[in-house]
């Protein structure tokens, strides 16, 4: 939403999409991602068993079979959805993204999820294509030679935040393994926390913080630089409390400070995402 509506209609960019096909880009999204965190809660039950018995949904509140069904039904309508959109817009290859994503989460709940850093990395790169998705839709089908240099610079400002939400998340999800180090250790899962140990996998997720906070001021400062506004909200709402972050997670020990870091990645995603519908005082 905040980049269709926030984004391209307030820098006048050329979308292939109608307001119904949007709905049906994000229905699509949500069946799937749906569908991969019913499968993941599938294959965690052992380990949700120990690290959040009080949140534990599939075997307590839904059986293992409804679970697995709710599972079918939500990929078969991702991937259908998916399927009439891409026609729609005369892109029937890119239904092939759809059926590949499904492919993935599944593989990560089942198999990538065990494996040192991989999934990680492959769930962050898949929450960075949920961003990169509507630029796939909506701007790409809809370049032509009056309008190609506009339609990348929508691309590049996409692109650019598919890459913080890749490195947050990623960050996120090793604090979330730090956190649930006791039942993946259980469950035979090989995380960075089980890998290196709960202390020095704290280090790497305070160091990758610290990266964040550089990053972040980088880009402010190369490319946000004639809008004060803009410069303002990254310092006060993404730099500072990823930096508040920092602090935290140097210090952090238990699971419940964990939880606390993972919640206030999430909100820092969030903020940035939020910056969206501004970025048009940059581009105009």
């Amino acid at each position: 939403m905040f980049i269709k509506y926030g984004l391209f209609n307030s820098i006048g960019i050329d979308v292939a999409l109608s307001g119904f096909q949007f709905a049906l880009l994000v229905f699509a999204t949500i069946s799937i991602a749906g569908a991969g965190n019913v499968i993941n809660d599938i294959h965690d039950v052992d380990a949700d068993t120990i690290n959040k018995p009080n949140k534990l949904i599939v075997g307590k509140k839904v059986s293992e079979k409804k679970a697995y069904r709710i599972f079918f039904i939500l990929n078969i309508l991702g991937v259908f959805s998916g399927f009439l959109l891409s026609n729609a817009i005369g892109k029937p290859v890119f239904a092939a993204l759809f059926i590949i994503i499904s492919a993935l989460l599944y593989l990560y709940a089942s198999m990538i999820k065990g494996i040192l850093l991989i999934g990680n990395i492959l769930i962050s790169t898949l929450i960075a294509l949920s961003i990169l998705i509507v630029g796939v839709f909506d701007v790409l089908p809809a370049i032509d030679a009056s309008n190609v240099d506009n339609q990348i610079i929508a691309m590049i400002v996409i692109t650019h935040y598919a890459c913080f939400a890749f490195l947050v998340n990623l960050i996120r999800e090793i604090v979330k393994d730090i956190q649930d180090i006791n039942g993946d250790k259980n469950d035979g899962l090989n995380t960075l926390p089980i890998a290196i140990g709960r202390h020095r996998a704290t280090t790497v997720v305070f160091a990758l913080g610290v990266l964040a906070v550089v990053v972040v001021i980088i880009y402010t400062y190369l490319f946000l630089y004639t809008s004060q506004v803009l410069i303002l909200y990254f310092l006060l709402l993404v730099v500072a409390p990823l930096i508040y972050y920092c602090v935290k997670a140097y210090s952090a020990e238990t699971r419940k400070d964990m939880s606390r870091l993972a919640f206030l990645l999430k909100a820092i995603m969030f903020l940035g995402m939020c910056s969206i519908p501004m970025y048009y005082l940059v581009l105009n």
